[in-house]
């Protein structure tokens, strides 16, 4: 067995790798030790150990803090896995102790979080009390790196592309219809045929760049000859897309899914055009080197159950 092997495999320990973690997302040994509660030189020196034990080096000093190699990316990639396992691990038995399932942390779109997610985190409350959930809204692109890192157990919420989600799991939950909607009184309102050239000259809410309808939406209107729209406001609020398409004559894009929940609300308009966005379903995606604890698994089956329930209200009417 070989230095490296002999390291790795018997005499690192998980405060190395706790340590290697903080150095990463601190960039600054001062900030580490605060955050560690041991001094500045026991950091360094700790780190140095490690880094000869492992005979590359893992953080560059720059005018900056501290950067990571390539062998340091590498290193904390993994060592955030083996503490999210650990993690894990002292969940399910304080699950098993309590008689509770657990913990799950959650990434999720602000569309899925003030729709879809407060009847299944009711549903899974009223199953099990004492499992815990962690919400955490971002875009998708955020919440992938969180995921891959072992900070969230899955995401849930339009599905990225699939030479994204290498190494991942999936589960569709349902593929809701995008369409252009405006609010009752929008001059185009009523219409039984509006053309695209007739959406020019008006306000539109648009989904911010980065976000995965922003590139469907960007080409639809490149294959019909229009100019991205010059007066816009950019959101995935269903709360604000709503309030605003009633106040104003803009026009927005809207997935089925958050529909569902203000059909006894003010009415909205759906304009006549066929919107064909290449975008993939909603779902769940959680890492596939890591199984899904309990708490997990019956948070999912609550999702499939909630979106089971509403397959027919995600229609506009």
């Amino acid at each position: 067995m070989g230095q490296l092997d002999w390291y790795l495999n018997v005499n690192i320990k998980m405060r190395h790798l706790r340590l290697l973690v903080a150095i990463y997302d601190f960039r600054n040994l001062r900030q580490v030790a605060s955050n560690s509660y041991i001094t500045v030189p026991a950091v360094s020196k700790s780190l140095a150990e490690i880094e000869r034990a492992l005979g590359v080096k893992l953080f560059e000093r720059t005018a900056n803090g501290l950067r990571p190699t390539a062998y340091g990316e590498s290193v904390v990639r993994h060592a955030r896995i083996v503490l999210s396992a650990l993690n894990q691990t002292t969940e399910e038995i304080r699950s098993l102790q309590t008689g509770s399932a657990g913990k799950v942390n959650v990434g999720t779109s602000p569309i899925v979080v003030s729709t879809i997610m407060p009847k299944a985190l009711t549903l899974l409350k009223e199953e099990a009390p004492h499992t815990n959930v962690a919400i955490r809204e971002n875009r998708m692109g955020p919440l992938m790196h969180e995921l891959q890192r072992g900070d969230l157990d899955m995401i849930v919420g339009r599905l990225p592309s699939r030479s994204n989600t290498v190494g991942l799991q999936e589960q569709v939950l349902i593929a809701p219809p995008t369409r252009l909607v405006t609010g009752p009184r929008h001059p185009l309102a009523g219409r039984s045929k509006v053309a695209w050239a007739d959406l020019k000259d008006f306000p539109w809410v648009l989904p911010p760049q980065g976000s995965l309808l922003r590139e469907p939406i960007e080409n639809t209107f490149a294959r019909h000859g229009l100019p991205m729209p010059s007066n816009y406001i950019e959101t995935l609020s269903p709360h604000l897309i709503r309030a605003y398409i009633q106040m104003n004559d803009a026009i927005a894009l809207h997935t089925g899914d958050v529909l569902y929940p203000y059909l006894d609300v003010e009415p909205i308009n759906v304009l006549p055009l066929d919107l064909s966005l290449v975008t993939r379903p909603l779902g769940v995606l959680w890492r596939g080197d890591k199984s899904l604890a309990p708490s997990a698994k019956l948070l999912l089956r609550c999702l499939q159950e909630v979106y089971s329930d509403n397959a027919r209200a995600v229609e506009v009417h």
